[in-house]
Parts: C-alpha cells; structure tokens; sequence
C-alpha cells in the first residue's frame, strides 16, 4: 500500500524541505513571489534575495494585498504538507504572492489531525492549545489563516473549540472564525473581484474534482469548484464519490487494506480510470491524492498545483 516511514536520506530530504518551510529560509517566496525577481527562481528550491530575513513580523512590498486589499495572511504549514507534499505549500505561497498577496508563515505546532484520528485526545489537546496560543493574538478579519489540508485547518473551526482548556476556549473561538481553507479564502477573493482570469491561461482543460470528506463536511466543494474554474476554459467536473478509502491511515493499515480498496472502487476508482489521459484529477486531501495513486495509477493534484501551472509565469 505504501511506506509511512521514509528512508533515512528521504527523510533527510523531506526535513530540510520542512525546515526551509517554516523556519524562513523560503522568505525568498515570501518577499518576492517567485517571479524571477531580485534572484528568485522558480519553486523547486528558489531562493530568496540576499539578506533577506524569516517572514515573521517582515512587511511585504507596498501594494501587495491582504484579504480584500487590507492586512496580510498567515499560512498554516500544516505536518502533511511540511514533511510530505512541501512543493504544495511551496507553491501556495508562491501563488498568493504571484496574485500580489502579501503572506507570511510562523513557527507553530501540527495541527493534531493524526492524533485525534486515533482517539490520542490528550496529545491533540496539548498541540489544539498550542497553537490556539501561538495564532490568537495574530488572527482576525484582516488577517486569516490559510490551510492547504482541508483535516489540518478545519480541526481549527471543528474540534478546537471543544477540546482546549476553559483558558484556552474564547481565543479557539476567536480563530474558529478565521481559520480557511485556502479554497476558501481564494474563491471569496474572486468573489470580490480582486482575482480574474486574466491573471491564468486560456487554454482548455478539462478537471475532474475528488472532494475531501472534511471539506464536505465542514465546508463546501463549491470553493474549489469555484476556483478551479477560474481560467476561462477549465471545466470542472465534480466525481460524485463518497470516502475515497483512505480516512487518514486506515487504508494505510494491513487489516483494512481490502475494505478500503472496496470502498475506492465504489465510485471514485472507476471514475478517474475513465478520464481521458488529459484530464487532470484534482483532489485537495492528501490521503485521498495517495489512494488514488494506489488504486489506479493516476496522479491527483492539489487544486493549488493546478491553478499555479495555470497561471500566466
């Protein structure tokens, strides 16, 4: 099915990933946007201006936007996206600031997702209160925060809140309120006008959409059918899939490896082998990108990839 535990030099690799991630030496993105300015390169690996500092408390250039043209955005480097998918957070990052978006990233806690899902109430408590301690003093409706796995950001607005100390509640609260998908946070910016088409290319692309069960559930798939809509002549069609099989690690394990297979083949698997070749499969949860890899061969983008290779570089 696949190897939870990397290699020693993959895991290497995927560590200096993560370092750069969080810890500022991707400022480069941060400030300059990935577009090939002041010594930028592209997403495999740029680096930043020399001198530049870590985003935290750096002033993006004049011009750049917040949400609705004011304040700035914090990204949540959520633990999937820091050790496993890094190019995706890479080029989240990348593509806010190419929308002209000024973003920043601080050194917080995971998120808690995996320990919950194993019932570790305890130790997803300890990393809820963390962050509800590290974000609630910089979150608020010019500021939100970002997330790319829909089970990392939405345990913000869903679990938070009732699992944290009384200490801790009203600032969960406060963040429950402004933690976003960054589906969510991109398709209400087009809502309001501050990103079009022009920005993307023309030409035609045809998407098939897999929708996390998080997102369903908490949010809507709608955001995503929204921004992938984005260039004139994408065209989104939804798999009206239920569970993609995966739910976390569970296809992960030995003894439910056939069972999740089952539930993969109900809709989802015979969906995306009847996509023609140059389709592109679209799925924003990571286990279900690594199910339908196994399952079928294909490989599921994150909707962010998609929109940054449709952009106008």
């Amino acid at each position: 099915k696949g190897i939870l535990a990397p290699n020693s030099a993959n895991q290497s690799n995927r560590l200096t990933n993560a370092q750069q991630l969080r810890q500022g030496k991707i400022c480069g993105y941060v400030q300059t946007g990935m577009d090939g300015k002041d010594g930028a390169q592209g997403p495999e690996g740029a680096q930043g201006p020399a001198g530049a500092q870590g985003p935290a408390g750096e002033q993006g250039p004049a011009g750049e936007k917040g949400p609705a043209g004011d304040g700035f955005n914090l990204v949540f480097v959520d633990e999937f996206t820091n050790y496993n998918d890094t190019q995706i957070g890479i080029k989240a990052i990348s593509l806010l600031k190419k929308l002209g978006y000024e973003v920043k990233v601080v050194d917080h806690e995971e998120s808690g997702r995996s320990a919950l899902s194993k019932g570790l109430l305890l130790k997803a408590k300890k990393h809820a209160e963390a962050n509800v301690r590290i974000f609630e003093n910089l979150i608020d409706g010019n500021t939100p925060l970002i997330g790319l796995e829909p089970s990392a950001i939405l345990g913000f607005r869903d679990e938070y809140p009732r699992i944290v100390g009384p200490e801790w509640v009203e600032g969960a609260k406060k963040l429950k309120f402004h933690a976003q998908l960054i589906d969510e946070f991109l398709g209400k910016e087009v809502a309001a006008g501050n990103i079009n088409s022009e920005e993307f290319t023309t030409q035609a692309q045809k998407i098939k959409l897999h929708g996390h069960c998080h997102q369903k559930a908490l949010s809507s798939l709608s955001w995503t059918q929204k921004i992938l809509s984005i260039p004139v002549n994408y065209k989104v069609e939804t798999i009206p899939s239920g569970c993609c099989g995966m739910a976390g690690s569970f296809g992960y394990e030995a003894e439910h490896f056939a069972v999740s297979q089952q539930i993969g083949e109900l809709v989802l698997f015979p969906a995306v082998r009847k996509a023609e070749v140059d389709t592109l499969i679209a799925a924003p949860g990571t286990s279900c990108r690594h199910q339908i890899s196994d399952g079928t061969g294909r490989k599921a983008l994150h909707p962010i990839e998609i929109l940054w290779n449709a952009l106008k570089h």
